[in-house]
């Protein structure tokens, strides 16, 4: 078996009213001024307390609102041992 890790980088033009926080564990989140906190993983994730459990969205528009934010993406990939 081997350890596949991915690196996504991506750009963003984003609203000034977005900031940066981080929930209990240290963890950096995009504090949206709806209420809502973000997660970027593979996908766009969603909670209303980061404390709480995240999830996708089930609104294709607010997705592809956030996707559209996207300047530039690199991804590489790169193959280590176990």
């Amino acid at each position: 078996m081997k350890k596949l890790n991915v690196t996504i980088q991506l750009e963003m033009s984003v609203p000034d009213d977005w900031e940066l926080v981080e929930t209990s564990e240290g963890t950096p989140v995009i504090h949206m001024p709806n209420g809502q906190f973000m997660d970027i993983a593979i996908e766009p994730l969603f909670t209303a307390n980061p404390e709480d459990i995240w999830s996708s969205t089930e609104d294709e528009d607010e997705l592809n609102d956030i996707l559209d934010m996207i300047d530039s993406e690199t991804v590489t990939y790169e193959f280590k041992p176990a």
